[in-house]
């Protein structure tokens, strides 16, 4: 077994210590009340501080991050968070603020937001932010509620509809859903764009708007997005911009000249902020003029969002500037398209031409599967990768292909990085078509090989002992 392998109760042996307090901290604290003390004493581990210290930086490094190694998670953008923007966060006229402080106080923190909701209604387009919403999905929910609002300020309490692509995000029917909302899918064509003709057969005077993502979550450009905005207004609906794959517009396209009406962004993924196991995050609303009136009564989190995270979003708009930040797009477009004209060979390609930041390979085109053999599926792609260092792309996402494999390599990856992670999704494709059990039983050289993932998210277990 080794060090890692243990579990830090695992470690215990009665008698050591690995720290100590001292008895006088809190001399003039009041003593806690009977009724809230412990019966018992806490059953914690009993173990040296070198083994505390082992054990946490053992388990550390058996995470995966930008830090660590490429990861080309399609429609998350996972890209590098310089360490520019940690410096200015860690800023003790920022790091020591306390939500309560006087206002006279917080005069910094408040031209931070003043200046950083300049810079995002420059970039989108959009007349003002508002940044309580702490995650992309509490902005999308944020965003419907001033579009429920809309309709019943103006007393069209008939519009409870929304209309949600099939290729879109998760999270956008389950948003609409939370917010009472009823969800109405349109059809794509087989170039994975939305199905206009299908589109105006679902608009009535029930609907509420439509939400869209664009580059839609193919990595493809809706090119008719100007008449669907067209004919959602036309029907008294409003248009809601998922700003997930916004990193490959910026500086080059705004969704309020597309004719979108509200829209949120993802500050965690597109602007460079850290994100993942949960947070932290951030997901500001941007909305029309016409909409003012329909915000100011909405709260959705305590006090102004996530400090930490706006202010490591506004580093990084003000390290790139004006002159730079349409690079991020240029580039990571570039990304996206070198690797699948590289892989397009051996990976199935569902649909041609050039994408945007990310694209979906549909598998593999030679599996290897063979008699008695089954062959090698994108789940076993992704596992492989892992023995080579590299996380897996979104697998089984969008739902539109059996076999979905979406990678979005981003703008901060160098072309070596790029070559590299194409050499071994090649090398995986050949070792697929000669024995497709080597990726069946992949990851070979992980901690933990094929655990059951469906039980573990069911039902897992949290606790050393029950």
């Amino acid at each position: 077994m080794k060090y890692y392998d243990k579990l830090i109760f695992e470690l215990s042996r009665e008698g050591r210590k690995g720290f100590s307090l001292p008895e006088d901290r809190f001399p003039s604290a009041p003593e806690l009340p009977a009724t809230l003390r412990r019966g018992t004493a806490l059953p914690l581990p009993e173990v040296s501080e070198p083994d505390v210290v082992r054990h946490y930086t053992n388990l550390s490094q058996m995470n995966f991050g930008v830090d660590t190694g490429f990861y080309p998670l399609g429609s998350c953008t996972m890209k590098y968070n310089p360490k520019i923007n940690e410096e200015m966060a860690a800023l003790g006229g920022f790091a020591g603020l306390h939500p309560l402080m006087h206002p006279g106080l917080t005069k910094g923190a408040c031209e931070v937001y003043r200046e950083m909701e300049k810079a995002l209604s420059e970039i989108t387009g959009m007349y003002a932010f508002t940044f309580d919403p702490c995650a992309g999905a509490h902005g999308e929910l944020t965003g419907l509620m001033i579009m429920r609002n809309y309709h019943m300020l103006r007393g069209d309490t008939a519009r409870t509809k929304v209309i949600v692509p099939d290729s879109a995000h998760g999270t956008n029917p389950a948003s609409a859903a939370v917010c009472g909302l009823e969800v109405v899918e349109v059809k794509s064509f087989e170039n994975g764009r939305i199905d206009v003709e299908a589109l105006k057969s679902l608009l009535g005077p029930d609907i509420a708007g439509i939400m869209m993502t664009n580059p839609n979550t193919l990595g493809l450009f809706e090119t008719e997005v100007s008449a669907i905005a067209s004919l959602v207004h036309n029907a008294g609906g409003l248009l809601y911009y998922d700003g997930a794959n916004m990193n490959p517009l910026m500086g080059v396209v705004r969704p309020g000249d597309m004719g979108f009406d509200i829209m949120h962004l993802n500050l965690h993924k597109t602007f460079s902020t850290p994100h993942g196991g949960g947070g932290p995050g951030s997901g500001p609303v941007g909305y029309a003029k016409h909409l003012e009136n329909c915000v100011p009564d909405l709260r959705v989190s305590g006090f102004h969002g996530n400090f930490g995270v706006i202010l490591r979003a506004y580093a990084y708009i003000l390290s790139l500037g004006r002159e730079n930040i349409r690079k991020v797009g240029q580039y990571a477009v570039l990304s996206a398209n070198y690797i699948k004209e590289c892989l397009k060979d051996v990976y199935k390609l569902p649909i041609e031409g050039v994408c945007k930041h990310e694209f979906v390979f549909d598998g593999l085109i030679n599996d290897g599967a063979r008699e008695g053999v089954p062959g090698a599926t994108t789940l076993d792609v992704a596992k492989r990768l892992l023995d080579y260092g590299f996380h897996a792309p979104t697998i089984y996402f969008p739902l539109l292909f059996h076999q979905a494999l979406m990678i979005e390599p981003t703008e901060t990856e160098s072309k070596e990085t790029l070559d590299e992670f194409i050499a071994v999704m090649r090398k995986i494709a050949g070792e697929a078509a000669e024995d497709p059990m080597i990726l069946h039983e992949a990851p070979h050289n992980a901690p933990i090989s094929r655990p059951d993932e469906t039980a573990a998210a069911r039902n897992p277990v949290l606790r050393y002992s029950m």
